[in-house]
């Protein structure tokens, strides 16, 4: 046999050994094992298999957000594990980042902030695609020279800039300001202005109504009983639509998430003589519940 394959035979059952430790909770086992399979990835001399690096990253990931102490230490694992952020694939990156915001405290946002602005700088648009060449931690044995989907990038842009910035945050200026400057294609530009604008219309909005009621000059009796009712109705309206447009970007981003764990294997699980098989689809469930919660918190 072939050593390479006989190495990568060998990486798929650690992976395996690393997820049936998630599976039964076996959290610190799975982290170890699932770091210890990346730390060989990084350093390894053969043709990487992105497959291994996804998984080996979401069973790290999914251990670290089970442990209360390591939660907050997701991000930097992942630049830790990877020799540039840039290298880090897509849906792993989008995952670590959506643990990081469930969080919620003022510190993790900041942290998340920081590192998907680091990740989206430096990309060109070339031939509809993006391209980067790290200066971190070019190798030898690996391309300093990494390409992203559109699509992809694009992804990551939403969760920045609508998800992170205007919505978490709800700094729409510095969600447009971003986006007027990003290196965007300029239908996809167009497009999240838009959206943007009408969220910040719609804030805008709720502060006129807000500054109009609490004025001395807005006596209750200067208007009748029916048209205080709908001045008084308006923003509470408004402010339905926004929880509306924050539950729907965060509706949107667990689609994506989703979509990341549909990527994996389903998991053996051998307990005895019994042998069960846990889908991706059951794993996904416990990063829903995180932003279930979140959204629940925030309305």
């Amino acid at each position: 046999m072939d050593s390479d394959v006989a190495a990568a035979i060998a990486i798929w059952k650690e992976i395996e050994a690393s997820e049936s430790y998630l599976v039964c909770s076996m959290y610190e086992e799975a982290a170890e094992l699932a770091s210890s399979v990346l730390e060989r990835l990084r350093h390894g001399h053969h043709d990487i298999d992105r497959d291994m690096l996804g998984s080996s990253a979401m069973v790290l990931l999914q251990a670290f957000n089970q442990l209360p102490t390591k939660t907050p230490d997701i991000l930097n694992q992942l630049k830790l594990h990877f020799v540039s952020l840039k290298a880090i694939p897509t849906l792993v990156l989008l995952t670590g980042a959506c643990f990081q915001i469930a969080q919620g405290s003022e510190s993790a946002l900041a942290s998340v902030q920081q590192f998907l602005h680091d990740f989206l700088n430096g990309w060109s648009l070339e031939h509809s695609q993006y391209s980067s060449v790290i200066t971190e931690a070019a190798s030898r044995d690996q391309s300093p020279r990494f390409i992203l989907p559109v699509d992809e990038y694009l992804q990551v842009v939403e969760l920045y800039a609508l998800t992170l910035l205007a919505t978490v945050q709800k700094d729409v200026d510095l969600a447009i300001s971003w986006v007027e400057n990003a290196s965007l294609p300029e239908e996809n530009r167009q497009g999240l202005l838009r959206s943007l604008h009408s969220m910040h219309s719609s804030k805008s909005t709720i502060l006129s109504q807000s500054s109009f009621q609490q004025s001395p000059t807005n006596s209750n009796e200067a208007y009748p009983l029916k048209e205080q009712s709908v001045s008084e109705g308006l923003p509470k309206a408004l402010k339905s639509n926004e929880k509306y447009r924050s539950k729907e970007a965060v509706t949107k981003l667990s689609e994506r998430i989703e979509a990341c764990f549909w990527c994996f294997r389903g998991i053996n699980l051998k307990i005895g003589t019994t042998k069960f098989v846990i889908t991706s689809g059951k794993i996904m469930l416990g990063c829903l519940i995180l932003f279930i919660y979140y959204v629940q918190k925030e309305a």
